[in-house]
């Protein structure tokens, strides 16, 4: 199962959009919302609604590649996101979601009993490659003996 195929089997909402997933590595995961007008906003582009779960799920997928491998003992939550809605986006629109500190890093943390946290960056672009969205979730990797 591909990391794209895993995020829309166990968050369903990922799924609703159609989302394609181009790329997913633990350095970087591109994600694409297909131009849908069930998902229009007012003036004809993808709602704002569409965008932060295009975002988000790309966030996700860039998590579970670099993270995968750390499911069994710790389970990643997105702790807080803000995005910001740069131009006016129309037709298909694209997510790179990139790490914004090393895995390495991260995963030494949770090594060490802490529960570590780090920024994910998304960049939304047209198929014009202008950007249209810049988002930043920042997740936490929850051990999953915190509380016992």
């Amino acid at each position: 199962m591909s990391v794209g195929e895993m995020l829309a089997a166990t968050v369903p909402m990922a799924g609703t959009l159609n989302l394609e997933f181009l790329e997913t590595t633990a350095e970087r995961a591109v994600v694409r919302l297909p131009d849908q007008p069930a998902y229009h906003n007012h003036v004809g582009g993808p709602h704002a609604g569409a965008m932060f779960t295009l975002a988000e799920s790309a966030s996700g997928a860039i998590v579970l590649a670099a993270f995968g491998d750390q499911l069994s003992r710790a389970v990643p939550l997105a702790v807080k996101a803000e995005i910001g809605y740069k131009k006016l986006a129309m037709g298909v629109v694209t997510a790179t979601a990139t790490l914004g500190r090393p895995a390495a890093e991260v995963v030494a943390e949770l090594d060490a009993g802490q529960r570590p946290e780090f920024p994910v960056r998304i960049d939304i672009t047209r198929e014009d490659g202008a950007v249209t969205g810049e988002m930043t979730v920042l997740w936490t990797l929850r051990p999953n003996d915190l509380g016992k």
